[in-house]
């Protein structure tokens, strides 16, 4: 049983993701904090008929610290969502302060905890969350990632629909790289089972897997990014670390990390000239215990893969650049 913070609770990431987390038996209590509605938040949860107490937190009399101390596992939905016409880099200059100061006061309260960000852009804010422990001294690379399971769940979705498949949890396809735009590979040719695509049906996929983001944003005009499916995605990842937490073998889940310090990551970070990087990543009783890499990838794979270290280069280098300013 675990303590779970959310940091950000009272938007429209952290209601779902943290309704979710109230109905799952390995947490034993929730502690929500935001700078507005946190409390009532909390109180809306508790009338919900599971074990799990909720209290909830606002800025005021310390109550970031209150809501953090004695977590085992933070996950950070703060900060500006994206609205119609903004790219991932323009979220930048707001969250990345946003990421910096909640990871400093993580490594204050709770730095054996679990840290999971999910805050975007995740390419550039995971780097920010990793060189803030770093500076306190308390970084453990086992346990800090950035979450990119909406791109699994999409890989698997998109496909299932294109191929009329009625069950998208029966395909398992890696999705590896980073969690924007063309830094996000999902590897179709490495599906389980495999799946047989035209040329045409591989793009159109990748691409809405790439792009899925854009497709919401536009449809709700302004009025919110990807929350619900990025609240569901979250809580999949959560609930792996915790059940790796308790003791279950076999948990695996492609998340973005930084590679140096896992075991098989410093390998996959020389061959591919980046630290940071999204791969599939087997979880234990002390978080990721190894790094997979995924091989004889596609022809056309490996072109979307040098387009997308490309990119992500610049990314990674820009929050680790915030962090020395």
């Amino acid at each position: 049983m675990h303590k779970v913070s959310v940091l950000g609770a009272a938007g429209q990431i952290g209601q779902p993701l943290s309704l979710l987390l109230k109905t799952s038996p390995l947490v034993s209590a929730l502690s929500l904090y935001d700078i507005v509605h946190a409390p009532g938040v909390a109180i809306d949860l508790n009338h919900i008929d599971t074990p799990a107490p909720v209290n909830g937190f606002l800025a005021a009399d310390d109550g970031l610290r209150k809501a953090l101390t004695g977590a085992d596992l933070v996950v950070i939905p703060a900060g500006i969502a994206r609205k119609p016409g903004m790219t991932r880099d323009q979220l930048f200059e707001t969250n990345a302060s946003v990421i910096r100061d909640l990871v400093t006061e993580i490594a204050k309260v709770c730095p054996k905890a679990f840290v999971l960000i999910i805050t975007n852009p995740v390419n550039s804010t995971l780097p920010i969350a990793v060189e803030t422990l770093k500076k306190h001294n308390v970084y453990d690379p086992k346990k800090v990632f950035g979450v990119t399971t909406l791109d699994v769940v999409r890989a698997s979705t998109f496909t299932a629909q294109a191929l009329q498949i009625s069950d998208p949890k029966s395909l398992r396809i890696p999705v590896v790289g980073g969690h924007s735009g063309a830094t996000i590979l999902p590897l179709l040719s490495q599906a389980n089972p495999l799946v047989k695509l035209t040329d045409d049906q591989r793009d159109a996929i990748t691409y809405r897997v790439q792009f899925g983001g854009d497709e919401i944003v536009k449809a709700k005009a302004g009025a919110g990014s990807a929350t619900t499916c990025m609240a569901y995605a979250g809580f999949r990842f959560v609930q792996s670390i915790l059940k790796a937490a308790s003791g279950e073998k076999g948990i695996k889940e492609e998340c973005y990390l930084y590679l140096p310090g896992i075991p098989g990551g410093d390998k996959i970070a020389k061959s591919l000239g980046v630290d940071y990087f999204a791969v599939p990543v087997e979880f234990g009783v002390s978080g990721a215990e190894k790094a997979l890499s995924v091989s004889e990838i596609s022809k056309h794979e490996e072109t979307l893969l040098a387009t997308a270290i490309a990119e992500l280069k610049g990314n990674i280098q820009k929050g680790i650049a915030f962090c020395s300013s």
